[in-house]
């Protein structure tokens, strides 16, 4: 980040300097309290002669308004705002956020609905506010002009004027946590993979105990003993030591069954012996983005103080081909006791998410389990960057998280499951093997996880194209978007908290 807002809430602001922005419904006056910054109403001329009609996301910026207290006023135009649902308030938010530049303070006036719906608008703008102003420039040297010398943040203190501002600050607190999540995931992701092993992500998760949760960290003795031969198949051509992390947050009551979260953790991925080629390879440093988004869910559900027992599993392996890489044509045997034949070893984060699965469903018996992994470029050619894989052998739970996924914007698409893929990946030499060819290879990688589920419900989310370099929006300018965190506790706060 380069700005650091630091945001309250008002039902009045006392102007003096600075930037007010107000919000303009199309179909109404400026907010109630939008007199104090402009009492001679020049937005009113200003906006006949740019023809302003308020349309979403719109713009007006009067420099120096007349008579005004504050230095600036920036109008946003809301369209009809009674229409809006809770992402288009994160774009408001967030589009706001873009136009803070070189100001010490904020007065945001949002009064556009009134009651309750207005207080949960306050908090989402704010959220979109947070979600916007990150960037990750840990390693630039030259900052910019919102940083000082030293490259210390500027801090803006924005102040939103709502009717209800003891709600939305209520309400804020839990958007707080989720901005929270999303940006470790984001900072996660975007880390290079000098600084980012196994080890090193595994120390970051162990921060998690500070909010209260339960952290253990297997090391390659204690999975050897598991007989973890999948996941210890692929961090063997590597230096850095695979690590599994288990995070524990126990917000429920001690006898609700956990819910439970999994994620692939590929901290580099060269493809193995079956290198990938050279061209856009520094692009994997993200194939740890599944692992990112469980870490950033359980941060925020701890923040928030979510009353639900979840449980968090990363499977944290880089994949190099060293000499002692595995080869394709190995045949490994997983934790499950089912063998497995490796036949292209750029087929990876399946073999470390089979183990991680089975280990959770075995230890933890969960209501449900959802893995999150950039599993496959195929999903890339088959849904782009605008929808994630959702891959489920339960309707109820793909119902559930499609919905979250709507109301998020995080979306999902339902991908088919059936016994004849599932042929696809039958081997003569094992009891699979980890790869069904070119086509339907998302839908194959889906199959090879599901013999690892047995009759828990479960999904797979394949986000090989919205965890990095996915498309840029008001609410991300980032390559590592942190794709998941939202959508998840979405899906725990509206079915799963008791």
């Amino acid at each position: 980040m380069s700005v650091k807002f630091e945001i309250s809430f008002a039902k009045s602001a006392r102007l003096s300097g600075g930037l007010a922005i107000l919000l303009k419904d199309t179909d109404s006056e400026l907010p109630a309290g939008a007199e104090s910054a402009d009492p001679a109403k020049v937005f009113a001329k200003a906006a006949r002669i740019a023809r302003f009609t308020a349309k979403g996301l719109s713009s007006l910026d009067i420099v120096a308004p007349e008579g005004s207290p504050v230095d600036r006023i920036i109008v946003i135009g809301t369209g009809k705002a009674k229409e809006l649902s809770a992402h288009d308030w994160l774009k408001l938010g967030g589009g706001a956020a873009a136009k803070i530049r070189n100001v010490e303070k904020v007065a945001i006036f949002i009064d556009v609905l009134g009651g309750e719906t207005e207080a949960k608008a306050a908090a989402d703008f704010a959220l979109g506010m947070l979600l916007r102003a990150y960037s990750f420039d840990a390693y630039k040297t030259k900052k910019n002009d919102d940083e000082d010398k030293n490259g210390t943040q500027k801090l803006v203190k924005v102040t939103i004027v709502t009717a209800d501002a003891i709600a939305a600050k209520k309400l804020f607190a839990a958007s707080q946590a989720i901005a929270d999540g999303v940006i470790l995931a984001r900072n996660l992701v975007n880390e290079p993979p000098n600084v980012l092993g196994p080890a090193e992500f595994a120390a970051k998760a162990k921060e998690l105990e500070k909010l209260g949760v339960e952290v253990e960290i297997l090391t390659e003795r204690e999975m050897r003993r598991l007989g973890m031969g999948a996941l210890l198949g692929v961090a063997q051509g590597s230096v850095r030591p695979p690590r599994l992390v288990i995070m524990q947050w126990k917000g429920g009551k001690p006898k609700d069954k956990p819910v439970a979260f999994i994620g692939k953790g590929v901290v580099f991925d060269t493809g193995g012996i079956s290198i990938k080629p050279a061209a856009g390879m520094e692009d994997m440093k993200g194939d740890m983005g599944g692992a990112a988004a469980v870490t950033g869910l359980m941060h925020a559900l701890a923040a928030r103080g979510a009353k639900v027992n979840a449980i968090g599993v990363i499977g944290l392996v880089e994949n190099m081909p060293d000499g002692n890489a595995q080869r394709p044509g190995d045949i490994v045997t997983s934790m499950s006791g089912q063998t497995i034949e490796v036949i292209n070893t750029d087929a990876e984060g399946r073999l470390v998410l089979c183990d991680a699965l089975w280990y959770t469903n075995d230890r933890f018996k969960p209501q449900f389990m959802i893995n999150l992994a950039t599993l496959t470029g195929a999903i890339l050619v088959a849904l782009g960057n605008l929808h994630a894989g959702l891959f489920c052998n339960d309707d109820k739970l793909a119902n559930e998280l499609t919905t979250a996924g709507l109301a998020t914007n995080e979306r999902l698409w339902r991908m088919p499951l059936g016994k004849d893929y599932d042929k696809m990946i039958d081997s003569k030499f094992a009891d699979m093997k980890n790869t069904g060819g070119r086509h339907a290879g998302s839908i194959t990688a889906a199959q090879f996880l599901k013999r690892f589920v047995q009759e828990t419900p479960w999904a797979h989310l394949d986000i090989a194209g919205t965890a990095m370099g996915s498309i840029q929006d008001e609410i991300n300018q980032s390559w590592g978007s942190g794709f998941g965190v939202r959508l998840l506790d979405e899906l725990v706060r509206r079915n799963y908290e008791s």
